[in-house]
């Protein structure tokens, strides 16, 4: 769908885990690699979101966070400014069990009375690094949030139309239990890595 970008969120400091992120490896791919071949199925171009120096190596166009130290809805507005399709397909490396069917799901629920199309978890918390939006409706509404102090990009979903998937409706696709279990600490890894040996 070439009216759709995809994006790839890899920007961030990874402190808690004590290492790049972006990086570490999971079922034989770098989890940017993971995010790749899930949005690959949907966007007609994907990138990487990162300032780092060595963001390259990933062998995709690289995005820089222009404006820095703003967190994920900096780089969301990085990839908004940069995108030149109508829709960016935003996921966070740190997702790595998202799936093309996913993205593909969300894509499809798109709309004319949508300015963006987002998940809410199991647990009832919406996940706006998994997520669609609209450049012409999204892009200013980010930068206002972003001179005004937020960072938060949930508050991004809550300033535009959004449209809210629930989980019973992706709940049908294959690996659903694990779409949204981030990866935060070391010890995130390690039972991402339990779960990738039993895929």
């Amino acid at each position: 769908m070439s009216e759709v970008e995809g994006f790839i969120l890899a920007g961030g400091a990874s402190s808690r885990m004590g290492e790049d992120k972006a990086h570490l490896r999971l079922g034989g791919r770098t989890l940017v690699g993971r995010a790749a071949a899930a949005l690959g199925g949907v966007a007609g171009r994907v990138s990487v979101v990162s300032s780092k120096p060595d963001a390259a190596a990933f062998g995709l166009p690289v995005v820089a966070d222009r404006l820095g130290g703003r967190g994920a809805l900096g780089g969301l507005h990085a990839a908004l400014a940069h995108a030149s399709a109508g829709w960016a397909l935003i996921l966070s490396c740190d997702l790595p069990f998202v799936t093309d069917a996913l993205c593909e799901r969300l894509a499809s629920l798109r709309g004319p009375d949508a300015d963006a199309v987002a998940p809410v978890q199991p647990d009832g918390r919406p996940q706006p690094l998994c997520a669609l939006y609209a450049r012409a409706a999204c892009l200013p509404a980010a930068e206002e949030l972003l001179r005004a102090g937020e960072l938060r990009p949930r508050a991004l979903l809550a300033r535009v139309r959004t449209r809210w998937v629930s989980f019973d409706e992706v709940a049908d696709l294959d690996g659903s239990e694990h779409f949204f279990r981030n990866l935060n600490t070391p010890e995130d890894f390690a039972e991402a890595l339990r779960v990738a040996g039993r895929e």
